[in-house]
């Protein structure tokens, strides 16, 4: 039966259940004539919808509930029309009555919004209301009004913090503008990371488009002309993911990380495993470990890669790799031959085994055939990884507790676009020409790549700042230097300290009036950065005055070599003395400096990163 009767209701009421009904049938929305005449049943006796609460519906079936929301909802919008409610004051906005439409998602199906919206953060009277206006005016679907209220409500949120709190639109300036304008530039999710390029500069589309129709309706006659779009107002193009180096996993946490890769994607319940076998599994995930810590690539450009990703050329080998961000496919890197390795070990066990038709030609095949990608999904591999770094036992940081004992390190910072950040940040702290780490990274601005080292002259500005507080003589008497401007203008580095000899300094080290005899000199200023290098050299002149020995030299040569050995052996036994009597704490701060700085000395061309592990082949 397709018939219903309202005859039993109110007379009130049965207006109201027609006007429900007809907004209903307007937008296309199924009505199930059982499920009203249950309905009517339940409001026999009712003397307006109006009194009811739309999430109390009595009635069970299907749609019943949907049915109940919608017919009040629409009941409670004709009243608040009728009475002429000010769009200003109103708190909540109901998108079904509004005319908000679902938006199609990109699979073709149509997403369903909520039911309601609450306007409360947009504090600004005349904002919320001429959002109001635009809604019922433009009816857009529920993504354009979704992103046009995330800008309102940022921009509501910034307006309120300025002088007025933006409450007269006849008030607000050109300064006011640019505020919000920045705060869409730094627009973020709610993890803090920074919102797209697309993203940031849709939220500044949608505003200035909001203003637009409200001045070309007449509702902004009271809104300043000088808060308006201007020819500065753009967001800055700096992608998140390319502008955090700081999220880079110091290269100690994935040392630990190599040294307990055996269990990766081991007795993990929740990975799709589709017909392989647990060792199977474990040696493809642990590919793709080696593969996304070895070569930077973006998670799904590695989980993407082609069977045959591996290219011998002019004596180096180097990966087929698809930029699928910026649409560039099949590019080269360079890479080591552990590496490579790795893959060929994984390339051989991947060809015996049975996979989708639509994976066939891909290295890390996808689970299933009905996943988004013919390859594994990013999305998996995340969760693998993280599935493996909570169950480590112990993942240590480099500062110490009150006992002197490491912290444990922060494992929510392992994520596998961090491992992109590391790979240039080693290579910025090793000393690569940033053109050359402008090609690895596919950058195509330099900016970009810039961020990495500056990153690394901060970390030299602090290690300098410690370091230059325990330079000593060569006698190993303090000789601090009096700031960082002075360590670094006043001295030289030289193999074994710093020089402050002036002709010397001015040369870059290369006019010692004394062919480098430094501990029997009075110009030299070593820190503890250089321990390391001092040892080398001993062990050097060592092997110097047993080969002079050998050669029948004379006495003089000799006595000259132990001399030197018994001075920088001097030198070194003070330092130590001088370390050992700092709190532990300090101590540490001094070693992770002299680590920072004996890397920046050591910069060089240095093309691909050296920490690989030999490829899980042999176990799986």
């Amino acid at each position: 039966m397709a018939d219903f009767s309202l005859a039993p209701l109110a007379p009130v009421v049965r207006r109201e259940v027609l006007h429900g009904l007809q907004q209903r049938d307007l937008r296309g929305v199924r009505m199930d004539p059982g499920t009203v005449r249950r309905l009517v049943r339940a409001w026999e006796g009712v003397e307006s919808l109006l009194h009811l609460d739309p999430e109390k519906c009595p009635v069970s079936g299907f749609n019943a509930a949907s049915h109940w929301r919608e017919l009040i909802a629409w009941v409670k919008a004709a009243f608040d029309r009728f009475r002429g409610i000010d769009p200003g004051a109103v708190t909540e906005l109901n998108l079904t009555t509004a005319g908000v439409t679902s938006h199609l998602t990109k699979s073709g199906r149509r997403a369903r919004a909520s039911a309601t919206v609450d306007l409360v953060p947009i504090r600004q009277p005349w904002l919320r209301g001429l959002l109001l206006e635009w809604v019922h005016a433009v009816q857009p679907n529920s993504s354009v009004f979704r992103s046009t209220l995330q800008a309102c409500t940022l921009a509501s949120t910034t307006l309120s913090m300025k002088p007025g709190g933006g409450q007269d639109p006849a008030a607000l300036r050109l300064p006011d503008m640019d505020a919000v304008i920045t705060a869409y530039g730094d627009a973020r999710k709610p993890d803090g990371t920074l919102y797209s390029y697309g993203i940031r500069t849709a939220l500044r589309r949608y505003f200035f488009g909001l203003l637009d129709f409200g001045r070309g309706e007449g509702l902004l006659d009271d809104l300043s002309p000088r808060f308006a779009a201007n020819a500065h107002h753009t967001i800055p193009r700096v992608e998140e993911d390319e502008d955090e180096a700081a999220k880079a996993i110091p290269e100690f946490v994935i040392q630990q990380l190599d040294s307990h890769l055996g269990p990766f994607g081991r007795d993990d319940p929740r990975f799709p495993r589709s017909g392989l076998s647990e060792d199977d599994l474990a040696w493809m995930l642990q590919t793709a470990y080696i593969v996304m810590r070895d070569t930077g690539r973006r998670p799904r450009e590695f989980c993407g890669l082609r069977l045959d990703c591996l290219k011998y050329d002019e004596g180096e080998h180097h990966l087929i790799w698809d930029n699928f961000k910026k649409k560039r496919m099949r590019r080269l890197l360079p890479i080591t031959r552990q590496t490579v390795e790795a893959i060929q070990a994984w390339q051989r066990r991947r060809r015996e085994l049975k996979v989708t038709q639509a994976s066939a030609n891909y290295l890390f095949p996808a689970a299933t055939s009905d996943r988004k990608y013919p390859h594994m999904d990013s999305g998996d591999f995340s969760r693998a990884l993280r599935f493996w770094v909570d169950g480590l036992p112990a993942l240590d940081s480099d500062v110490p507790d009150d006992d002197g004992r490491p912290m444990p390190f922060d494992r929510s910072r392992i994520f596998p676009y961090a491992f992109r950040s590391s790979f240039a940040q080693r290579h910025a702290d090793a000393g690569t020409d940033i053109d050359v780490l402008m090609d690895l990274m596919d950058h195509r601005s330099p900016d970009v790549t810039m961020t990495y080292y500056k990153v690394t002259m901060e970390r030299k500005r602090a290690a300098v700042q410690t370091l230059r507080l325990h330079s000593v003589d060569r006698v190993g008497r303090p000789a601090p230097f009096s700031s960082n401007l002075s360590y670094e203008s006043k001295s030289v580095a030289v193999p074994y300290g710093n020089c402050v000899e002036p002709s010397n300094v001015k040369a870059g080290g290369k006019k010692c009036p004394i062919r480098f005899q430094c501990a029997g000199c009075g110009f030299y200023r070593p820190d503890p950065s250089y321990l390391p290098a001092i040892e080398d050299h001993i062990r050097a002149l060592k092997a110097d005055r047993e080969l002079a020995e050998a050669m029948d030299a004379d006495a003089f040569v000799i006595r000259n070599i132990t001399d030197q050995i018994e001075a920088f052996q001097g030198v070194i036994e003070r330092m130590n003395a001088r370390m050992e009597e700092l709190p532990a704490e300090i101590q540490a701060e001094v070693e992770e400096a002299s680590r920072v700085l004996r890397k920046v000395r050591a910069g060089g061309r240095t093309l691909l990163p050296l920490s690989v592990v030999q490829g899980p082949g042999a176990q799986a």
